[in-house]
């Protein structure tokens, strides 16, 4: 959320790091800013706001006011060098209620999206469903999902470490499967080219086009419902024809996928996933 007009906000690259453990960012790497240098990790501070204690991110920036952005990470704050804590922190205290209303909000979001450790019993999810891994030995590699279970196995069984990777490159592999076909037929119906599709691990949205035509598709798309799956495409797709979010944009969306209104507000009980 930023604090100059209070409007939801996706989570972007702002993130503390949860408690350790063994991540798919780990395996895959983390690329929210492109590949480029190391980041700021701003400065990390905490304060009573009516009388509950927050802890924050304070980032030293070049501008000319106080911002303050909510998200899954929690609240950041970014300020000129020339302003003091204390003022910075008044600023937050006057604006309390709406800060402490926004972190229970997106507290709410939150969900286990990956197992804390890989082994059987740990819940994962795939197409929108919670499946509970099972882990077994074997001497070739495999995954099989079911209702219930996602089973992996795998001669190492006891390695998380090699579990997660291979759990991870079957969930890419997963999503280029299912997502081409949605892609390909979506297109055709507003352009005579099939667009390249990408999967990317970005870290602070679903997907993208860009002028020359190249759809790059979230690959954690595979964990959501199918429907909201096909809207990201359908949105992505529309792109091909309008590079912005007129209303001409809209219209078409709605085209390719009647009622993404309604996707578009429950895509935001899946944000935690691109924090994953």
């Amino acid at each position: 959320m930023n604090d100059d007009d209070e409007s939801r906000d996706r989570p972007g690259d702002r993130v503390l790091p949860p408690n350790a453990r063994l991540r798919l960012r780990d395996i895959f790497g983390d690329n929210r800013n492109g590949g480029g240098g190391p980041r700021d990790e701003g400065q990390p501070r905490r304060m009573v706001l009516a009388g509950q204690e927050v802890d924050y991110r304070l980032f030293r920036a070049r501008r000319r006011s106080i911002g303050i952005e909510i998200g899954l990470s929690g609240l950041t704050v970014r300020a000129p060098q020339r302003v003091s804590v204390r003022e910075i922190e008044e600023t937050l205290t006057a604006r309390d209620a709406w800060i402490l209303r926004s972190l229970a909000e997106w507290r709410a979001r939150r969900r286990d999206v990956f197992p804390s450790a890989w082994k059987t019993g740990a819940p994962l999810l795939y197409l929108g469903r919670e499946l509970a891994l099972a882990v077994l030995p074997a001497r070739k590699k495999e995954i099989a999902a079911d209702l219930l279970n996602l089973t992996v196995l795998h001669p190492a069984s006891e390695d998380e470490r090699q579990v997660a990777a291979f759990v991870a490159r079957w969930l890419r592999e997963e999503a280029a499967r299912l997502l081409t076909p949605h892609v390909a037929e979506l297109a055709a119906r507003v352009t005579s080219e099939l667009p390249t599709m990408k999967l990317s691990n970005a870290r602070s949205e679903w997907g993208s086009c860009n002028q020359h035509g190249v759809i790059r598709l979230n690959w954690r798309l595979v964990q959501l419902p199918p429907d909201l799956a096909r809207y990201i495409v359908a949105h992505e797709v529309a792109h091909l024809v309008e590079l912005n979010h007129s209303p001409r944009f809209w219209s078409l969306v709605e085209t390719l996928f009647p009622g993404h209104a309604e996707a578009r507000r429950t895509l935001d009980d899946w944000t935690a996933l691109l924090e994953a």
